[in-house]
């Protein structure tokens, strides 16, 4: 699989490499190489090796090995100390950790300027800050509930929301650790008794249960479990379990040891190979390799050179294991780049890229990591250590809002030819261009939709298209998020209109509310929207991110109910992109979508309303505005072959479904979307994409009379 391919699903993200113990009788090579093994799997499924599908459970690896070195450190120092240092314990997270990544954030800006279109500058400025902040995760989460985002192209700070995950773990443990061994001396319990060790585990318990379970509930359906820390501390905490407990498992008898040591090796590899989606990470799933490397470091110490530790205790394990957090940190930005500047990479070219950074990433670690945890200055210092680590955070912040300020978003004037006439939300408009009125009657014979290398003008601006929706347009927003299931509705035209229309659908639905309050307030007619991130009209459940989508099931069921109600239209307005159904295999979906939408519509037209359909606009292979705003005076290397892209999408099921069927009428604008044998991706000095799929707002107002043409002959026929 390319590399663009693994880049466009939700997660793409592994932890870093946790800082080993500073007390060298506690070094473990096993562990070393384990950390090896996690991160090869992660830079491997990110190159797109078959039949590493499941490379991205190497977080689930680093959180287990993170939760055991950090709390044995912990404890380490409880045992010996009878307290715990907080200031110490940070101070030594900084030096660790916060040099280097401040080293990758402020690289990956100068990458971005270099290679990253600049529609994503904004955007990757944020990403720094949030990750320098440690928020990322967050951030992502956010995302990853938002339709449109979280199919936008991945960011190249994405892989730092482990990191954030940690911190904020970090920032809690610690601190129940502290209390709990206060409680311990408080009851008279020895330093190293049974009592505080049974503390330590119900701490841990009170951490990982919740969060397990939380995680076994939102998983399967909600795509922001994948980032956020809630639905991730059980996996830290089950590592910690380990250390508390290390003493006893360290006695176990080798024959029982060896063989689980093993095993838990075993399902770790099982789990990157047998594992083919992020869809209910981290629930059941997670258990294979968490549980697996839990197993690795519980009985390998008693193992010995019967368990893993033979394989996992060499070199070159050890050594890419001693630079995996480095290693990390600089493979994804170096690989975000690389795609962005040459396009889709092959397994070849995105192994040969995750090789390269190996350079960048021994130089960070022999440099920057290792002078700076070495410091006997900042070891006996630990708040100057703290104060290192506060500087390093503020670098990288204040170089995000740097470049997120200074930077332009446009890069130098435009080319002589070429005026981009910016249409940014509170500017004052230009006037605008035709658009598709250029076209004509006859657009497929027009020379105006032929794609050529300039344009008079270019309005969105192509950095900003990806604002120019129907939202912006409206008070209130009435497109529904993900996870929302009621129904929000906008009327435009008359309200006492005898001819009353209703849009439904998702997003590609929504991108048509321009053209169709267009048509309405021309014609008099009252037009009401019902639209929902990626949910299409359907009584059937569809798949989302290969979850179930139950809020779209919910959402349409009401939906229904209100268009048959006291609302009813006279004519209901469909159209949506194309989306697996629940239960049906890979093989089947276009069928069963067409099935399914046959069986909706004739519900419909059983109620005696009469259903048109939108037959779906074009699916690109890449976002259109970020090309042009790559390309403004070679705008024919963005267009696209027509029936290439006229297959893709909904269009093919739509057609399949409303052949013969009685009340409903299919519709098809394409004709003056994508006219040529290539589509253009600027007809009339109008953008007609803001991303790889959705109009721009501003080109679907331009087809209002072509859409009020379609459908007067439908209204004239009530």
């Amino acid at each position: 699989m390319a590399i663009s391919d693994q880049m466009w699903t939700a997660a793409r993200a592994s932890a870093p490499r946790p800082p080993a113990p500073d007390n060298p009788r506690s070094f473990r090579g096993d562990i070393e190489g384990l950390r090896a093994v996690a991160v090869l799997l992660v830079l491997l499924g990110h190159a797109g090796v078959p039949y590493l599908s499941g490379g991205f459970v190497g977080v689930d690896v680093f959180f287990v090995i993170s939760g055991f070195l950090i709390t044995g450190l912990l404890l380490e120092e409880l045992d010996t100390r009878g307290r715990l240092s907080l200031a110490d314990f940070y101070a030594r997270r900084a030096k660790r950790l916060l040099p280097a990544a401040a080293t990758v954030l402020v690289a990956s800006l100068l990458l971005t300027y270099l290679f990253l279109p600049r529609g994503r500058w904004s955007s990757t400025a944020w990403d720094v800050i949030a990750s320098a902040c440690y928020a990322m995760n967050w951030r992502l989460a956010e995302q990853s509930l938002d339709y449109v985002a979280a199919n936008d192209a991945p960011s190249i700070a994405q892989h730092f929301w482990s990191l954030a995950v940690e911190e904020q773990f970090y920032l809690v443990w610690p601190l129940l650790l502290l209390v709990l061994g206060w409680f311990a001396r408080r009851r008279g319990g020895g330093r190293c008794g049974r009592g505080r060790r049974g503390l330590y585990l119900l701490g841990l318990a009170v951490i990982a249960v919740p969060s397990f379970v939380w995680a076994l509930s939102v998983s399967p359906t909600d795509p922001s479990a994948y980032y956020v820390t809630t639905t991730r501390m059980w996996e830290l905490a089950l590592g910690g379990a380990v250390a508390v407990t290390a003493l006893r498992l360290n006695r176990s008898p080798r024959v029982v040891a060896a063989p689980l040591a093993w095993a838990g090796l075993i399902a770790v590899g099982a789990s990157a190979t047998l594992i083919h989606t992020e869809a209910g990470f981290p629930g059941y799933a997670a258990l294979g390799p968490t549980i697996g490397t839990a197993a690795v470091i519980a009985f390998g110490p008693a193992a010995g050179r019967a368990g893993p530790g033979l394989l996992l205790g060499r070199q070159p394990l050890r050594y890419i294991g001693g630079i995996s957090y480095s290693l990390y940190l600089w493979h994804w930005p170096l690989l975000i780049a690389a795609q962005a500047h040459v396009g889709d990479l092959g397994v070849g070219a995105a192994l040969a890229v995750v090789a390269a950074s190996t350079i960048p990433a021994a130089l960070t670690h022999h440099l920057v990591e290792n002078p700076v945890r070495r410091s006997r200055t900042l070891t006996a210092r630990p708040f100057a250590a703290l104060r290192v680590g506060a500087a390093c955070t503020g670098v990288a912040a204040l170089a995000g809002l740097a470049f997120h300020l200074v930077v332009p978003s446009t890069a130098g004037p435009a080319p002589a030819s070429t005026v981009v006439m910016g249409q940014v939300p509170g500017a004052s408009a230009p006037p605008m261009p035709p658009g598709a009125a250029v076209l004509g009657d006859s657009p497929r014979s027009s020379r105006a939709g032929v794609p050529m290398d300039r344009a008079a003008s270019i309005v969105p601006d192509p950095v900003a298209a990806a604002r120019d929706t129907p939202q912006l347009q409206r008070s209130k927003s009435c497109h529904v998020s993900l996870e929302s299931s009621t129904p929000t509705a906008c009327v435009y035209g008359r309200n006492d209109a005898t001819t009353r229309l209703a849009l439904v659908g998702d997003s590609h639905a929504d991108h048509w509310i321009p053209a169709l309050q267009g048509a309405a307030e021309t014609n008099g007619w009252r037009l009401a929207t019902y639209t929902k991130s990626g949910c299409p009209f359907l009584t059937a459940e569809i798949l989302l991110n290969d979850r179930p989508y139950s809020s779209c099931t919910e959402w349409n069921s009401r939906v229904r109910a209100e268009l048959l109600g006291a609302d009813r239209p006279d004519i209901l307005v469909v159209t949506n992109a194309e989306y697996p159904v629940r239960g049906e295999p890979a093989s089947r979906w276009r069928s069963a979508m067409a099935r399914e939408l046959r069986r909706t519509w004739s519900a419909m037209t059983v109620e005696k309303l009469q259903v048109v359909v939108l037959r779906d606009t074009p699916l690109h292979p890449r976002d259109m505005a970020e090309c042009v705003s790559e390309h403004p005076t070679r705008l024919t290397a963005c267009a696209t072959p027509r029936a290439d892209v006229l297959r893709l999408g909904g269009g093919p099921a739509q057609e399949a479904a409303a052949d013969g069927l009685a009340g409903v009428r299919l519709i098809d604008l394409n004709d003056w979307i994508c006219p040529a044998e290539r589509c253009a991706p600027v007809i009339g000095g109008v953008l007609v994409w803001r991303d790889a799929h959705h109009l721009t707002a501003t080109y679907s107002a331009t087809l209002a009379p072509r859409v009020a043409a379609a459908l007067t002959p439908v209204v004239a026929g009530l």
